[in-house]
């Protein structure tokens, strides 16, 4: 249970002011100037030190990352680029940064930038994202008129921040689709190596990070690297955004420690599960493109990284999607598996063909209407998807149907048999999709 005095995000709800003013009582840019004077260096071995993993649903360490980027210039500029196209089905917790504190996330820019000898920077918001839009335009304004940013500004440090607007792809969500959308080409992703460090945007050594990573820096530097690394477990560490929708009584975004159990989490923040905890069926833990995980695995459920990936899940975007007793599961991993088809930008066959098939089949077993030995094709099929694609959408759509199958597969059964057992009409053949 994270102490009030330990949250990073204090005005999360939006109850107080929002802009410069009510960002600096919150002691927002707070010797900000004598953490630049620590060095490149001392602020990249803090990250590190803190153990600070991405808040965009990979987990990969953020000081690492900022330590990959290249020490000596060759004379072509460095960017860092701020993910906020939040397209992940159960994710709200960016949006409200941007629209609540969006200081806290420009401060966290100009100290990321600095780390990496960055002069520029661009925050990429999602298309469907107007007043979150707005609302940062206009911090970034007011932190340009104060001098904080800007040529020849009060840090001494030369740095313009610039926002684009997405057009609500998904897909830009991945990095390198996201660096091709931010150049004005189609949002595809590139092939990697080269990897983004070294040819990113336009070319140039580009790192890319979510708007939490970025947000949560400035306070671990004021702070210190140890107290983050108190918080939570060991190599999951600090606070974090948790989104929690669906069948409970209080949907809510909370910031918590890591390695809160989900139960605590629900019934402290969320009011529980709605009919109580004995109605709980399953939970996507974080976000639709993890698998879901039965009732029985949730009882004494660790909220990390690891624990998660220990029960073949994932604490992704620690967007937990809970549903009770009333779901129909498949075909609410039907409608998941719908949404990947969708979005998947079609340049892999495996995720090109795969998704919509995968979604056909779905479907078809959401209505009885297949075949027991389709569930193991249906298995099969999402393996030859994941792990074949340029980008993690193959992975995304195949995730949540290998849950399924795993935790759900006598429901599945049940209705096959249920549908074989009474007399039905052929359908209507239908193109596919």
């Amino acid at each position: 249970m994270l102490e009030d005095k330990d949250r990073v995000f204090t005005n999360l709800y939006g109850l107080n002011d929002w802009r410069l003013p009510g960002a600096r009582a919150r002691g927002g840019w707070d010797g900000t100037k004598a953490i630049l004077a620590k060095g490149r260096d001392w602020i990249i071995n803090e990250m590190k030190a803190s153990g600070l993993r991405g808040r965009g649903g990979a987990g990969f360490p953020t000081g690492l990352k900022w330590s990959f980027m290249p020490k000596q210039s060759d004379d072509r500029p460095h960017y860092l680029v701020v993910n906020a196209d939040e397209s992940e089905p159960g994710t709200c917790k960016d949006r409200e940064i941007l629209r609540h504190d969006p200081h806290l996330l420009i401060e966290g820019c100009l100290l990321a930038s600095f780390a990496m000898g960055a002069h520029t920077a661009y925050i990429y918001i999602r298309g469907e994202f107007i007043r979150e839009h707005e609302r940062l335009e206009t911090a970034v304004a007011e932190a340009y008129e104060s001098r904080l940013i800007g040529k020849k500004n009060i840090h001494d440090y030369d740095f313009d921040l610039y926002v684009f607007h997405g057009a609500g792809a998904y897909i830009c969500g991945e990095e390198t689709a996201l660096l091709e959308s931010l150049e004005g080409k189609k949002g595809m992703p590139r092939l990697k190596p080269p990897f983004p460090a070294n040819v990113g945007l336009y070319g140039c050594p580009t790192t890319v990070n979510n708007v939490e990573s970025i947000a949560v820096a400035p306070e671990i530097l004021r702070r210190g690297a140890a107290w983050f690394s108190a918080i939570g477990r060991p190599n999951n560490t600090g606070t974090k955004l948790f989104c929690i929708s669906g069948h409970v009584n209080k949907p809510c975004n909370v910031e918590e420690a890591m390695g809160i159990t989900l139960r605590e989490l629900l019934d402290t923040h969320a009011g529980g599960v709605r009919g109580g905890w004995d109605n709980l069926l399953a939970v996507i833990p974080g976000g639709s493109s993890v698998p879901l995980l039965p009732a029985s695995q949730c009882d004494n459920l660790i909220m990390d990284f690891d624990a998660l990936r220990d029960l073949k899940s994932g604490l992704g975007t620690a967007a937990v999607i809970v549903m009770d007793k009333s779901t129909d599961v498949v075909r609410a991993i039907a409608r998941i598996s719908h949404f990947y088809k969708h979005e998947s930008c079609g340049q892999c066959t495996p995720c090109r063909e795969g998704t919509g098939w995968m979604w056909r089949v779905l479907t078809r077993m959401a209505e009885g209407r297949a075949q027991k030995r389709e569930i193991g094709q249906l298995l099969e099929v999402t393996h030859q998807v994941e792990g074949h694609t340029i980008c993690a959408l193959g992975d995304a759509a195949a995730w949540p149907i290998q849950g399924l199958i795993r935790h759900f597969r006598a429901d599945i059964e049940r209705r096959i048999d249920a549908y074989a057992s009474s007399p039905h009409s052929e359908p209507v053949a239908v193109a596919a999709e």
